[in-house]
């Protein structure tokens, strides 16, 4: 069980950027990340990964303090990848690789380039691995990035908005791979998006960040009409289509 607990944080004095924020996964759980630009969804799964440290709360993964762990057996626990996927000269199974460093005492075993391997076989890119990095397009280095994350063999995943780079396809695959992975290994998943149709049919639970704090969470029923107004402003209707929710929005009508 992933606990987030009472996280607070704010980038300066008398302005903060998340006040008391909590929730928690179940194993196998994807968690949405929901909110307008600037609501701390960004900051608060930095937060996680000790990228920024919080003043406040506590990050319990089967009771244990993230907090308290070292940096390596944190990142043994938790890959985070980020909206701007790293770049340069390395090959594609080399940058991935590097998810295998919490592991590596002296250099890369058999086991952590199987592992590694895989991770590209399952974004798709098993063709790419002698590709350097920088020929790749955005899409794609997204997808190694995510690779990376999964060469950890992670029991916690973080991802901000890793399908910003990707076409509607890669989107949908990207997102059903990750639900997937999630489910099969056990883990909890944190994922960021702006795209509320891949939220509804792709996740779980779904936490909606608004002025700070937790405005909503829960399972499918917080993914209301009502919340999604409130939180981001414009009307929508929340329909079933052969039966797969889409979220259909009408920025025309003033609330």
């Amino acid at each position: 069980m992933l606990e987030v607990k009472d996280i607070r944080f704010g980038y300066s004095a008398g302005r903060a950027v998340l006040d008391g924020v909590g929730f928690e996964a179940a194993p196998g759980e994807t968690v949405a990340v929901l909110g307008n630009n600037g609501a701390g969804k960004s900051t608060l799964i930095k937060c996680m990964d000790r990228i920024l440290t919080p003043s406040g709360g506590e990050v319990l993964l089967d009771g244990q303090n993230l907090f308290a762990l070292t940096r390596r057996e944190h990142a043994r626990l938790c890959a985070y990848v980020p909206q701007a996927p790293p770049k340069g000269e390395q090959t594609v199974f080399d940058a991935v690789l590097l998810g295998r460093r919490p592991y590596i005492s002296w250099d890369a075993t058999a086991r952590d380039k199987a592992v590694a391997a895989s991770a590209l076989e399952l974004m798709g890119l098993g063709g790419f691995a002698l590709r350097r990095m920088d020929e790749l397009s955005g899409g794609e280095q997204q997808k190694a990035a995510i690779a990376r994350a999964l060469a950890q063999e992670p029991r916690v995943l973080l991802l901000d908005e890793p399908t910003s780079s990707l076409d509607p396809l890669a989107q949908h695959e990207t997102m059903r791979t990750v639900r997937s992975i999630t489910r099969e290994r056990g883990i909890c998943s944190v994922v960021i998006l702006h795209d509320l149709n891949l939220a509804v049919r792709y996740c779980d639970r779904f936490l909606f960040l608004k002025d700070s704090r937790v405005f909503a969470f829960g399972g499918r029923e917080v993914m209301s009409g009502d919340n999604v107004e409130e939180v981001y402003g414009m009307h929508v209707h929340i329909i079933d289509y052969m039966g797969i929710p889409v979220v259909v929005p009408f920025p025309e009508i003033k609330l």
